[in-house]
């Protein structure tokens, strides 16, 4: 506690200092503001989009465990009102890419440590956030807790290489269907379906 305190005294966020577990479990039900990860929008010109230096010194600012996100709202706001096309056009033009909304979207989730999984059948495919590192067993229980109870296996492949093969059933024919067990860490992107019995 004496730690935190001394961070805190020296105007410094907690996530700049490097806590053991049993500290960081001390502090918990404390909620400190300067425990959590930062992210920040930052309204620029469009003529400052692709100037990272101001963008840089506000994340140097706010600690080492900030993000800061450069966004031009004007361009955006006109961008938005174009079709998915002329909008991809002007942004690789930029050099954007994409507009901000996916790039915040990513951002957050990394800074939160959370990662989709992805189900998919005949009528529906749907995604699922998990916390990173969880294994197949939470992942399943995401979906339902008699899931997770009742785990047996879990079948995978990554969503790009079942695009490639057409479908589940041609990804399993070919053998780019994994079986994964209990210790499987679930990645990024993955699409499964879970065995269990209850």
């Amino acid at each position: 506690m004496e730690e935190a305190l001394e961070t805190l005294g020296k105007e410094l966020h907690c996530t700049e200092v490097t806590f053991s577990k049993d500290k960081l479990a001390l502090l918990s039900p404390y909620f400190l503001l300067t425990s959590k990860p930062v992210m920040a929008i930052v309204n620029v010109g469009e003529d400052q989009i692709a100037d990272q230096t101001p963008i840089q010194k506000i994340s140097t600012e706010l600690g080492n465990d900030s993000d800061v996100i450069g966004v031009c709202i004007q361009l955006e706001a006109e961008t938005s009102q174009l079709d998915e096309d002329e909008r991809a056009e002007i942004l690789e033009a930029l050099n954007l890419g994409e507009g901000a909304l996916p790039r915040f979207i990513q951002r957050a989730y990394h800074i939160l440590g959370l990662r989709t999984f992805l189900t998919t059948g005949e009528k529906e495919s749907r995604a699922w956030t998990f916390r990173t590192g969880s294994t197949a067993p939470e992942a399943a229980g995401r979906i339902h807790t008699d899931f997770q109870k009742g785990f047996i296996r879990a079948e995978t492949i990554q969503w790009d290489q079942l695009l490639e093969t057409g479908g589940w059933a041609q990804a399993k024919e070919e053998g780019k269907i994994r079986v994964e067990g209990k210790d499987y860490i679930v990645q990024d992107g993955d699409v499964m379906e879970f065995r269990f019995n209850v």
